[in-house]
């Protein structure tokens, strides 16, 4: 056995309790800062890329959390459920102000009936009228003979007016002169053949048949109470609404 020693005031060389100096670690190739820490877990910044995670994500992805694409624009306007459904009147023209729809009712009314009182003449239309005192015997004179065809007349000239007008511009000649015009509630276009004789026959047939001042009265007070549309029986049978023309 050795006798050595060690030397008072330092520790052997195995002693478990010397600090030894640590070598510095190598850094890796290309980086000159060393080994980079791996990304944390999470989704990236600026979060998560547009139109949902990318194709063959696997579970578990930090894009498995993110929220949907957002719709699509360009929806027609009042549909009720486009752009965001907050607000049905959304891309649309403005209403026509309701003093404008009533002179032009009126303009297109006189437009007809100044035409139709010529062409009664020869039917004695205003002799039985006059001659007539009790309402109940004027309605059968109507309803008979020349006063019959008389009403039939009537009936085609309001109704192919209004149809033809609003399918040719979307305008009778009213409403041009009103700066208004009927468009589809779905897409704002000028209404086609059968919407355009469905909203005539609704507007005219009932004034023209028997309901001659009830029936224009009621049309005009769903108009002024509607919501949000302004419709009228007639517009919202044909799915139309009336419009300001632009300028």
């Amino acid at each position: 056995m050795s006798n050595d020693q060690p030397t008072p005031g330092q520790p052997p060389e195995d002693d478990p309790f010397l600090k030894k100096p640590q070598e510095p670690t190598p850094p890796s190739a290309g980086s000159p800062y060393g080994s980079e820490p791996p990304p944390p877990e999470g989704p990236p910044p600026g979060g998560p890329p547009p139109g949902g995670p990318p194709p063959g994500s696997p579970p578990g992805s930090p894009y498995d959390n993110a929220p949907p694409p957002p719709p699509p624009y360009g929806q027609p306007y009042g549909g009720g459920g486009g752009y965001g459904g907050a607000d049905p009147l959304a891309g649309m023209p403005p209403l026509a102000d309701s003093g404008k729809r009533i002179l032009a009712r009126i303009v297109d009314w006189l437009l007809i009936a100044v035409p139709l009182a010529i062409i009664g003449i020869p039917f004695d239309v205003y002799d039985r009228a006059t001659d007539n005192d009790d309402f109940g015997d004027a309605i059968s004179a109507t309803s008979t003979g020349s006063g019959l065809v008389f009403q039939l007349i009537t009936i085609v000239a309001y109704v192919a007016y209004d149809t033809l007008m609003t399918a040719k511009q979307g305008q009778t000649l009213g409403k041009k002169w009103m700066k208004l015009r009927v468009a589809m509630l779905n897409d704002g276009s000028t209404p086609p053949m059968n919407a355009a004789l469905i909203r005539a026959v609704v507007l005219w047939l009932p004034a023209l048949i028997c309901c001659a001042c009830l029936w224009p009265l009621l049309l005009l007070i769903l108009i002024l109470v509607d919501k949000p549309y302004k419709q009228g029986l007639h517009d919202k049978a044909a799915k139309t609404v009336v419009v300001a023309v632009q300028p």
